[in-house]
């Protein structure tokens, strides 16, 4: 196997223990490397740190979670922007609109992704998009700072088949499908049989979203496999070649090359 993690959180507290033995897992599993979006200004050290210790495994993103802004949100990017220009990160990420929480500061998270979205136009770089309950307002900031300029992932999709053809309509993104594919009552493996299959990455979203059949466990990257085998049986392939799909569109997206 030689999968990619395209988006996991090995970086947080919940791997602080046993973080080796994770890697290793991760490993044995036969994922190749794993995508580290940063949440906020908080979380930079601990992403760097992790990335230091296994810098062939582990390759970071940065940017500015929506559920992390603040009132203060001008001051969080440009200590957010400072750090994308002092390192190589793959992506601008996690980024986003979150509306399922609270919208008290959705005007606030609206300008704090758009303004992420520039950077990502200027430095050529793929985003990593969180859209909770805010895929609406994610799809308008994307037309508004301008589609020909931007691409990425729609991260942790479980959305239905009117979703799905929306995000489509942007053609230079995909959709980050992880554990949810793997739950009986998400809908969402059939909507994914209307996925294109150059149009899919995976992901674990580790700690979180944990796949049958370790669901209410922690997730971790190692879990790779049971989303992999899923799209498997969603597309009546072998899980050789969707494995050979999904690198391809990976490879695409974040410039890697990974056979």
């Amino acid at each position: 196997m030689n999968m990619v993690d395209t988006h996991a959180h090995i970086f947080a507290e919940e791997f602080l223990d046993d973080l080796p033995e994770v890697v290793l897992r991760a490993n044995n599993a036969g994922v190749k490397k794993i995508l580290l979006p940063n949440i906020d200004e908080a979380s930079i050290n601990d992403l760097k740190y992790s990335v230091s210790q296994y810098p062939d495994l582990f390759i970071p993103m940065m940017g500015l979670h929506p559920t992390s802004v603040t009132s203060d949100w001008k001051q969080q990017l440009e200590i957010i922007y400072n750090e994308l220009n002092s390192s190589n990160y793959i992506a601008v990420g996690e980024i986003g609109v979150d509306l399922y929480w609270d919208t008290s500061l959705q005007t606030e998270q609206i300008s704090v992704f758009e303004e992420q979205l520039k950077w990502s136009a200027e430095k050529n770089l793929p985003v990593s998009i969180h859209f909770r309950s805010a895929t609406k307002e994610v799809i308008k900031s994307i037309k508004r700072i301008g589609v020909g300029s931007l691409r990425g992932v729609f991260h942790s999709f479980g959305g239905s088949k009117e979703e799905l053809d929306n995000i489509l309509q942007l053609s230079d993104f995909m959709i980050g499908v992880n554990g949810v594919v793997t739950y009986k009552n998400s809908g969402l493996a059939q909507t994914l049989i209307h996925c294109p299959k150059d149009r899919l990455v995976m992901e674990t979203d580790s700690p979180y979203l944990t796949p049958v059949p370790y669901r209410g466990k922690r997730n971790e990257s190692a879990y790779l496999c049971f989303i992999l085998n899923k799209i498997s049986e969603i597309w009546n392939l072998d899980v050789n070649e969707v494995e050979k799909l999904i690198n391809q569109n990976v490879n695409m997206m974040f410039g890697l090359n990974i056979i």
